[in-house]
């Protein structure tokens, strides 16, 4: 993965509703992902399954972010 498409899928992650990344089951997340990529970049089936795999791996880490984001927006103080 090059370092383009690693900027773009984390800028898409970041910039994506946290309640959506907390909603959707493993599976779901990832083709919403790969969708998303593929419409703005035109991916091809090498580096579809390339995020594909490297999305599974890194799943905890979206869904951390993501509840980082949110708590803030959804605290008591």
């Amino acid at each position: 993965m090059n370092p383009t498409m690693m900027r773009q899928l984390w800028s898409l992650i970041e910039t994506t509703q946290t309640n959506l990344l907390l909603k959707l089951d493993d599976a779901s997340l990832v083709q919403w992902i790969l969708k998303q990529l593929k419409q703005e970049r035109g991916l091809n089936s090498e580096e579809m399954h390339i995020l594909n795999e490297y999305l599974y791996n890194r799943l905890s880490l979206i869904r951390d972010l993501a509840e980082q984001r949110y708590a803030p927006n959804h605290s008591s103080s």
